[in-house]
């Protein structure tokens, strides 16, 4: 009689899980609607708002930045505009479970490349420069959880900009809590040519979006 109790408490507490996670992410969805003034409705990032896309991006990443503008790790520096508007939006999420739930959900979002903000790149000569990036996000730039280093795939050129100048400058990366961004400030330096920057962001702009490659070999279902 044991094991068929058993059977029985397992498969409930599989149904509450479940009955969870989606909880979780209409919880998600609901806080995600004051991000997306600046964000965009799908996480595309909007320019204006200084708001890059996010769409995609993992789980594991975005709870980590929210819980970095929330501790003061980011956004501290008077020059850093668009962190200091994210910090109290950061901090009104109060507790960890919607940190998760949010993050949950924009990272369920279809990856999203924004439309070039600039011109001039060449994709060739930022291939060589990307090569020396690949190995903390990754060969096709889908992003390195166990290194912390995020896809880049599908980020806003304008936002890469910034934040090359950021960790060039110590704008970001300052604070002694943020180990990764400490090893991308001597990183960027490789990026102190802004013309570098739009090579890399042209390579950037070949790789797939994550997903794109299982989706191609699976016929996109």
């Amino acid at each position: 009689m044991r094991r068929p109790t058993l059977l029985v408490v397992v498969l409930l507490g599989l149904g509450l899980a479940t009955t969870a996670g989606a909880q979780d992410m209409e919880r998600g969805k609901q806080l995600f609607s004051l991000c997306a003034h600046c964000h965009g409705a799908h996480a595309e990032g909007k320019q204006l708002a200084l708001a890059p896309s996010i769409a995609g991006l993992g789980q594991w990443y975005i709870e980590k930045q929210i819980h970095n503008f929330k501790d003061g790790i980011r956004a501290m520096h008077f020059d850093d505009l668009a962190g200091m508007r994210m910090r109290p939006m950061a901090r009104w999420l109060k507790t960890d479970e919607d940190v998760k739930s949010v993050a949950a959900y924009v990272a369920s979002l279809p990856p999203v490349r924004p439309a070039p903000t600039l011109t001039g790149g060449d994709p060739a000569k930022g291939a060589p420069l990307y090569a020396t990036c690949s190995g903390c996000h990754g060969t096709q730039g889908e992003g390195v959880e166990a290194i912390g280093g995020p896809a880049l795939s599908h980020i806003s050129d304008f936002y890469f900009v910034t934040q090359m100048k950021n960790y060039q400058q110590g704008i970001r990366g300052s604070d002694p809590r943020d180990v990764t961004g400490a090893a991308m400030r001597p990183m960027s330096m490789i990026l102190a040519d802004p013309q570098a920057q739009k090579d890399m962001l042209a390579y950037l702009q070949t790789l797939p979006l994550p997903g794109a490659a299982a989706a191609a070999k699976t016929g996109g279902e």
